[in-house]
């Protein structure tokens, strides 16, 4: 039977499939997009047993061609430009594709794992699991929540495992193909290797220049919460994915550029002096994000925690070393 992995080139699912080899799962049937990108390279060095696009794996899956051969699908695929002003299409492409997903999952009794995101909480300042709390700025974020909202009225009378994931800033290897919209980590780890500085958002609304604060989350938690409830199919339900804490981009730009400084054998500074030396720059926060930059964000794992997933989670440091020492080996090879 397969495992599908749909966004399988992804930043997320390439990882995930990586995670899925590395247990000794060979047969991943790999779902995708891949007009005119370039993370097909995240599929190379894969074993996996067949690749369908995105559109033939749905059209397949309605004809029956995988009626009972699929043990259970991680569905990673999506858009997930905050930017993007198609309406139209982000529905069809997150909420509808994620709908047909579900209901055939639910009719052949398959596990769905499925990635929802934090940005459903807005501008809000409670990350709990709860509608009260949801507040999507954008086009993207509504078509996560809509879809959460489904599972939502699916889950009491739900004939197999559903999960939704609220993943948070989600950071790590393999995400290069996301360009703008890849993490903070691999913005400041370009522009420092580039000419010796990040550049950060000055501060605005009372918050000071670089002190905006995220909860940034290694892509290897990720994956091992995925996993976890891969093999507790008594779990279901939606949670958050995060740190649980919430970093400044000052202390993030610190991150990387210390885990470089300790590979090229070099002492860590404080943000303070990295900032004295011109090594941490601030620039204007772009008008085009005023009302839609979530400024703080902090996951409340309590939902996760008691479902029985206990386990910690990467600090910055960890994380941003671990990614730091896979971009520089990348470059050296």
């Amino acid at each position: 039977m397969y495992t599908v992995v749909t966004g399988a080139a992804g930043f997320i699912g390439a990882n995930l499939c990586r995670a899925l080899n590395a247990r000794g799962e060979r047969d991943i049937l790999a779902v995708d997009r891949l007009d005119a990108s370039d993370k097909f390279a995240n599929l190379v060095g894969l074993d996996i047993a067949d690749y369908l696009d995105a559109d033939e794996f749905a059209a397949r899956l309605e004809d029956g061609d995988f009626d009972g051969d699929l043990a259970a699908v991680l569905h990673q695929g999506a858009c997930s430009d905050t930017m993007e002003r198609d309406g139209a299409f982000m529905m069809r492409n997150n909420y509808r594709y994620s709908v047909r997903l579900l209901e055939h999952c639910q009719n052949d009794d398959v596990p769905l794992y499925y990635a929802s995101s934090a940005a459903v909480y807005g501008n809000g300042t409670t990350f709990t699991e709860a509608r009260e709390h949801e507040a999507p700025l954008n086009v993207y974020a509504y078509s996560k929540v809509a879809f959460d909202h489904r599972v939502r009225r699916t889950l009491d009378d739900r004939t197999a495992p559903i999960a939704g994931f609220r993943y948070f800033n989600v950071y790590g290897p393999h995400e290069q193909h996301k360009g703008r919209m890849a993490s903070v980590m691999w913005h400041f780890w370009n522009q420092y290797r580039a000419d010796g500085r990040v550049r950060l958002f000055e501060g605005a609304d009372g918050i000071a220049n670089g002190e905006q604060r995220r909860d940034f989350v290694s892509v290897d938690d990720v994956v091992r919460v995925n996993l976890d409830f891969l093999d507790h199919p008594e779990r279901s339900g939606i949670f958050n994915v995060g740190s649980g804490r919430a970093e400044t981009y000052n202390a993030v730009a610190a991150a990387i550029i210390n885990a470089a400084r300790a590979i090229e054998g070099r002492p860590a500074a404080e943000v303070a002096e990295l900032v004295a030396e011109g090594a941490i720059t601030y620039v204007p926060f772009p008008p085009a994000l005023v009302g839609r930059y979530q400024n703080y964000t902090q996951a409340d794992l309590s939902r996760l925690r008691a479902s029985g997933y206990a386990a910690t989670t990467l600090t910055l440091d960890e994380g941003v070393s671990r990614y730091v020492e896979w971009l520089m080996a990348r470059e050296r090879a």
